[in-house]
C-alpha cells in the first residue's frame, strides 16, 4: 500500500516525505481527503513502466483467450491429449 501523508508533513517532516517518495508514490491528504500524490522522478518512471508492462501483459492475454475462444468456435480443438496426438501424427503423414 502506499504511504499516506497529511499536507503538513510536507513542511514539518519533509526528509520522511522524500525518502518514502524516492521509494514510491506518496498519497498527500488535505483536510482529511484525498489530494495529490507525490513521487520522485524515478519512482514516477519505475511506475510508468510498469503500469506500460501490465498494459502489454494484459492485452496479450486477451488476445490469446480470443484466438482460443475462436478455435473452440471453429472446432479447432481436440478433447483428450490422445487425439492431440492422433492430430499431430496425421499432420506429419499427410505433409510427410
Amino acid at each position: 500500500m502506499e504511504p499516506i501523508f497529511p499536507m503538513t508533513a510536507l513542511q514539518r517532516n519533509t526528509a520522511e516525505v522524500k525518502a518514502a517518495a524516492r521509494e514510491g508514490v506518496v498519497r498527500i491528504t488535505e483536510q482529511g481527503s484525498s489530494g495529490f500524490v507525490f513521487s520522485s522522478e524515478e519512482a514516477f518512471e519505475r511506475r510508468i513502466a510498469a503500469e506500460r508492462e501490465d498494459a502489454a501483459y494484459e492485452a496479450r492475454l486477451l488476445e490469446s483467450v480470443g484466438r482460443g475462444v475462436a478455435d473452440v468456435s471453429a472446432g479447432r480443438f481436440t478433447g483428450s491429449v490422445d487425439e492431440a496426438f492422433e492430430k499431430a501424427a496425421a499432420m506429419r503423414r499427410q505433409y510427410a
